[in-house]
């Protein structure tokens, strides 16, 4: 079965983009003359999925730019829940296992992720199956890479592919982690203790914007794609 909604992070303080966000949400800064998270929906755009989007920092800026748009709200309130506890929290509205998710802070080119993702989805034996940059092809990225990626598709940590912020994730575990403040790092530790955490490589360009710097990276890369 794939899934039947998406989640689109879009709750965190964007700390990293320094002046940029201190007047505005990270996913309302524009990459060539359109918002982060404009571009993010696009990749959902005439899907029949329920859409969720967390908020957090500045939520009624970013609520008053998506109404009218058929969302769903997690408004996550005073407490930060990080992107374990905002997917926890925002199950029901989901109501759906397995889910996308999709951070609200990357620009994309080439092949449609979630189609990626669907394509190669197992059901009999994967709990999470993630998007993964190349190693050479993670624009905007700083740092070593998240995993390393088996012949059998099965990834592991500390190899130099980068996690692109898209997956397909069963809820079940999510669900079942104590506590409502915690990282989708640790769902996914239990899932690779149990050999169910799956890759797939992109095919197209990818932008992390998580810096000022990254801007003029994404824009250049969508001029040349």
């Amino acid at each position: 079965m794939t899934p039947r909604a998406a989640m689109i992070f879009a709750a965190g303080l964007g700390t990293r983009m320094g002046a940029l966000t201190r007047d505005r949400p990270k996913p309302l800064i524009e990459v060539a003359g359109r918002p982060l998270i404009d571009r993010t929906l696009d990749l959902v755009e005439g899907r029949d999925l329920r859409l969720v989007v967390n908020l957090h920092y500045r939520a009624a800026m970013l609520r008053a730019h998506l109404a009218g748009r058929g969302l769903l709200f997690a408004d996550e309130g005073e407490r930060l829940l990080e992107t374990g506890g905002g997917l926890k929290a925002a199950l029901p509205l989901l109501d759906s296992d397995p889910v996308f998710t999709l951070n609200s802070d990357a620009v994309w080119t080439g092949a449609a992720p979630l189609d990626t993702l669907a394509a190669n989805w197992d059901d009999g034996r994967m709990e999470a199956l993630l998007l993964l940059i190349p190693p050479g092809a993670a624009t905007g990225h700083g740092g070593p890479g998240d995993f390393a990626l088996a012949p059998d598709g099965r990834i592991t940590r500390g190899g130099p592919f980068v996690h692109s912020g898209a997956q397909i994730i069963r809820t079940g575990p999510v669900a079942a982690e104590p506590g409502a403040v915690f990282s989708l790092n640790r769902v996914w530790d239990g899932m690779l203790a149990r050999g169910t955490v799956f890759g797939v490589v992109h095919r197209g360009g990818w932008c992390d914007v998580g810096r000022p710097e990254s801007i003029a990276l994404a824009e250049a890369l969508l001029e040349g794609a």
